[in-house]
């Protein structure tokens, strides 16, 4: 089950690093436009409220989401680059290797961005009391069902939507043939 939990939060980070980042990677340099606005500004945590978030994140196992990031992201430049640099396939293996090694461990950017984003949206007495709750037996069953319970909520709303798409179809079918058109 805690397979799962790794599985899923990793699957969504790595399809938003790729789509987010490999893109960019792979277009030729564009003229320069405005910049999107920045992220507001999170209000400053106390120590211990981020202390508290980062044991939070540790007890859900949260690093499991974000260990390859670097790899991964290094990864998926380097295939970009190869794309549109055939010539310069085998320096490009080897510049890869190199890249992630000068680059390894800024995956812990995310941890740390994480906690401090839990310590601003709760209390620092919030988040010790999840600590708390996430260390007594029903948040240890949480922690090792949620995945699980995530992952069959999933597959049930994949099945409805896929079961409803018909029921909607019919229903177009049916009001296209009273105007007189069968599609």
């Amino acid at each position: 089950m805690k397979s799962v939990l790794k599985l899923l939060p990793a699957v969504t980070l790595a399809a938003g690093l790729a789509l987010s980042a490999v893109p960019a990677m792979a277009q030729q340099p564009a003229p320069a436009q405005p910049k999107a606005p920045a992220a507001p500004a999170q209000p400053k945590a106390s120590p211990a409220a981020i202390a508290a978030a980062r044991e939070i994140l540790q007890i859900k196992n949260a690093t499991a989401m974000y260990t390859g990031a670097v790899p991964g992201l290094v990864e998926k430049t380097k295939i970009a680059l190869i794309q549109q640099n055939l010539n310069y396939q085998k320096d490009l293996n080897e510049v890869a290797q190199v890249v992630a090694q000068q680059l390894n461990g800024r995956q812990n950017e995310i941890g740390e961005g994480m906690a401090q984003i839990y310590a601003s949206e709760f209390t620092e007495q919030e988040l010790k009391d999840l600590v708390t709750f996430y260390k007594s037996p029903l948040g240890k069953k949480l922690i090792d069902a949620e995945p699980r319970a995530i992952g069959l909520s999933m597959a049930f709303m994949n099945s409805w939507a896929q079961n409803f798409s018909e029921t909607v179809m019919g229903a177009f079918r049916a009001e296209m043939r009273k105007r007189g058109k069968e599609i």
